[in-house]
Order: C-alpha cells, then structure tokens, then sequence
C-alpha cells in the first residue's frame, strides 16, 4: 500500500470532537483536501496523516499545543459597551470582528456583557482543547 508522505496532497474523511464526546467538526459529504507539510490543517492532523497507507482509518488525540494552541489570557479583553455600535449584537457567544492596533481584522467571542462593558475573546473557540480526530486516509491525489 501506498503510504501519503510529506508533499503529497491527500484526501480524508475525518471527524472532529471534545474529548467529552462532543463533535465540533467532520468532512461530511466530500472528503477534505490538503497537501501534507503545507501547514493547511492543525500540526497534530498533519503529523498523524503522514506515514497513513490509504484506505486506513484510525483515531488520534490531538493535545492543544498541536492543534490551535494554548487559551491565552492576554486575548481576552474588555471594551466599553458605549464602543460598540448599537446595531451590533452582543449577546454572549456572538462572533465579531474586531482590528487590531495595526488594523488587522481579528475574529473575537463575546464572552461576557452587562449595560457598561462587553468582553471578547480573541482566542480560536477551540484554543486549549485537545482535540480527538477520527480519520480515513481515502486517496493521495497527487504525490511528491
């Protein structure tokens, strides 16, 4: 069998939970599409998909410094209610974007709000988290 190897472009079914159980992600229909060593997908997917011979599923747990890092405190951070356009929804859990000091756009979480503050979250929602990955190997599209 054929293993998929750094450079290569592959293709997996996949499905992403919380180590509770809880699924936050899969390939659905159409498998996804990446080439290995190309940073397209988190390290820890990356590194568990090269070696696979296709047609092999297995399960790997992915710990959170391999997949979207540490929470950081320091990308949490509390603005003035006032700050915030009126037509703008704030309810806890909403996703925004807001611009850095360098005018990047950055994706942030309303975590927390009452009348005076909001507090955002510019964390990935799943930064921290280990994540547990059910793969196949289906195809490698292209090889090296």
């Amino acid at each position: 069998m054929t293993q998929a190897k750094n450079g290569d472009t592959v293709r997996i079914n996949y499905t992403g939970r919380l180590a509770d159980g809880t699924q936050f992600d899969s390939s659905g229909n159409e498998p996804l599409q990446f080439t290995l060593g190309e940073g397209e997908v988190i390290p820890g997917l990356e590194t568990h998909v090269d070696g696979m011979e296709v047609g092999t599923k297995s399960t790997v747990t992915v710990p959170a410094d391999a997949a979207y890092g540490p929470h950081r405190p320091e990308a949490v951070i509390t603005i003035d209610r006032a700050s915030v356009p009126e037509n703008i929804n704030v309810d806890v859990g909403t996703r925004l974007q807001a611009r850095t000091r360098e005018g990047r756009p950055m994706p942030v979480t309303v975590v927390g709000v009452d009348d005076a503050r909001v507090k955002l979250d510019g964390n990935h929602p799943l930064a921290g988290k280990d994540l547990v990955f059910d793969v196949e190997l289906v195809e490698i599209v292209q090889a090296a």
